[in-house]
């Protein structure tokens, strides 16, 4: 991979799609994106919001609002489900994992979508690969 962010959307999705192959390709133990931090969503103390792939699963934190959004996303990919919420009672948020068997440019959009739906981020947000 050469680019490692985008901001139009074809070209994240494409961003993703990419990724995702390169780390199928690599057999990396992980693929991460993130979106840039943006502090009237985020707040000032929090980390940006990011979605880790690997072994057919995504990995991320959400809220109770986001999880409710979430579910709403992955209704609209049959072949994913969610498999594991884990929130630790120390914790500010509920780690969800979803399996997702799928070809890369299916990925990605869920990805994206993630991002928009889930975590209010606009139709011309930057991502970036920051892990493959």
């Amino acid at each position: 991979m050469t680019r490692f962010d985008a901001a139009e959307p074809r070209e994240r999705q494409k961003l993703f799609a990419d990724a995702i192959a390169a780390h199928r390709t690599r057999a990396s133990a992980f693929l991460t994106l993130e979106a840039e931090h943006d502090p009237d969503i985020d707040c000032e103390d929090s980390p940006a919001p990011w979605v880790q792939f690997a072994e057919n699963t995504f990995n991320l934190d959400v809220d109770d609002d986001e999880l409710d959004r979430l579910n709403d996303v992955v209704e609209d990919f049959p072949a994913f489900r969610i498999d594991q919420l884990e929130a630790p009672e120390a914790a500010e948020a509920t780690n969800v994992r979803i399996t997702a068997r799928s070809d890369a440019n299916r990925l990605a959009a869920f990805a994206d979508r993630v991002f928009q739906d889930v975590y209010d981020r606009e139709d011309d947000y930057r991502a970036w690969v920051a892990a493959v």
